[in-house]
């Protein structure tokens, strides 16, 4: 019996020092991952209409975010999430603005009263991509549908581990693979992430081709004029290398982490920073600069109606994207490093934009060269990255074709475009890394055509 007490006592004791030991390295960042699991959860249940438990075991299933702790209020449409009590942090959703992670000392009535965007969503009766009917079945003399199909399904294999959500095959404007993962379907919103980065992008290259807007002009940015950043272009930000100072590290209290969890006006912390290397000269990969890019672009309009509504009139539903929402931050600007929500065909009719060059249905949104300019290889990058698009190299996915460009986000989300298979693939998960295949994956579907 004294045997027994006294395991149990070092039991007991083990258990506390674990629960001590493990509160203390995480308290510096209980705020961020209790805002994390809120800003999550809010967009989960109120964007897509998730079921909570189904967001927390799947969503927020990863650590150190498992810590935290969810409650739902659906009659203020708020999420509150805390780790072991502590940091407590809400969220807030809005219609037609999404989620967000509301800040500390909040004004919550003039948040809640925010202006949402004007969407001109509208019935097109032509099948997919172009409008809302079902496609007919085309068959293609040229694809390996049985290939292609293994892929797929296989993508979808050990799913606890690979942890793919959906897969979308289009070519030459037809679907010819889909594939869901249980209670999932096309009508599903999920998150892009960094993929946001190349919707940006995107405005971009609208505002040049329409010219309003020379991305080889130095940024607006008006702390910069007296010292050597004043030197740094749009261009130099949609490339990552305008030399500023930036730590993308989202493992730890970082650059990237205090932004998106802490910050109320997330423009402005990349442009807050100091210079490390003179433009054209260092690439880095940083949020903080494609949230910049949105700040500076709410800067070309005359009120902020307009910048809210250009998004939504210039590109999403001119292609017919009805389901994307761009989450703000507290200030109202889009967060356009990460919090872009679409369905997966949403996601592939984006695809398809850069795959026709900017045309779409005989309407140009951007410039032919456009698709040029952000798959070509910026300065310094190691031919990895070109205009907030991710390149293909040899020695990243050998098995796909060298052509290819995609949008990539956190946890694999991935919108692929291989222009000479007239390929579009997308690719929705919540794993990336050795948990996914990618080399295999694209390798395989465009080995199956032709």
């Amino acid at each position: 019996m004294k045997n027994f007490k006294r395991f149990a006592l070092f039991t007991i004791v083990l258990i506390c020092l674990i629960f001590i030991t493990t509160v203390y390295y995480n308290y510096p960042k209980l705020n961020i991952i209790s805002g994390f699991s809120a800003k999550n959860m809010c967009s989960c249940v109120f964007n897509d209409g998730r079921n909570p438990q189904f967001t927390r075991n799947n969503d927020n299933n990863f650590a150190p975010v498992n810590l935290a702790k969810n409650k739902i209020n659906t009659e203020n449409n708020t999420a509150i999430a805390s780790v072991y009590g502590l940091k407590s942090r809400t969220a807030l959703y809005r219609k037609g603005l999404g989620c967000l992670l509301l800040p500390v000392d909040a004004d919550i009535d003039k948040i809640k009263n925010a202006e949402s965007p004007v969407r001109n969503i509208k019935s097109n009766n032509s099948p997919y991509p172009y409008g809302d009917l079902q496609q007919k079945n085309s068959f293609f003399p040229n694809v390996d549908y049985e290939q292609i199909n293994q892929i797929v399904n296989a993508s979808f294999d050990n799913n606890e581990i690979q942890k793919t959500r959906s897969v979308l095959v289009i070519y030459k404007d037809q679907i010819i693979a889909e594939k869901y993962a249980d209670s999932l379907n096309k009508d599903s919103k999920l998150l892009g992430w960094s993929m946001t980065k190349s919707v940006m992008a995107t405005l971009y290259g609208i505002l040049q081709y329409e010219g309003k807007l020379n991305i080889n002009e130095p940024a607006k940015v008006e702390a910069w004029q007296h010292d050597e950043r004043k030197n740094i272009t749009y261009n130099n930000l949609l490339h990552m290398d305008s030399g500023l100072a930036w730590e993308e590290d989202y493992a730890t209290i970082s650059d990237v982490t205090k932004m998106l969890f802490l910050t109320d006006d997330m423009a402005k912390v990349q442009a807050e920073k100091e210079a490390e290397a003179t433009p054209n000269k260092q690439w880095n990969y940083s949020s903080g600069t494609t949230n910049l890019l949105s700040g500076l672009l709410r800067k070309e309009f005359k009120s902020y109606p307009e910048y809210l509504n250009f998004p939504y009139q210039k590109l999403i539903d001119r292609i017919g994207m009805k389901s994307m929402v761009i989450e703000t931050d507290a200030s109202g600007t889009f967060v356009g490093s990460s919090y872009a929500w679409a369905t997966t065909r949403d996601w592939g009719k984006f695809g398809l934009l850069y795959l026709h060059n900017g045309n779409w249905a005989g309407d140009q949104l951007f410039d032919k060269n456009w698709a040029e300019y952000v798959s070509t290889p910026a300065p310094n990058s190691d031919d990895l990255y070109g205009g907030h698009f991710w390149l293909n190299t040899p020695e990243k996915m050998p098995s796909a074709p060298m052509d290819t460009y995609y949008a990539d986000g956190f946890q694999g989300q991935r919108v692929y475009i291989v222009p000479s298979k007239d390929l579009v693939v997308v690719r929705m998960g919540l794993a990336s890394g050795d948990a996914f295949d990618f080399d295999w994956f694209l390798g395989g579907i465009s080995k199956g055509i032709e």
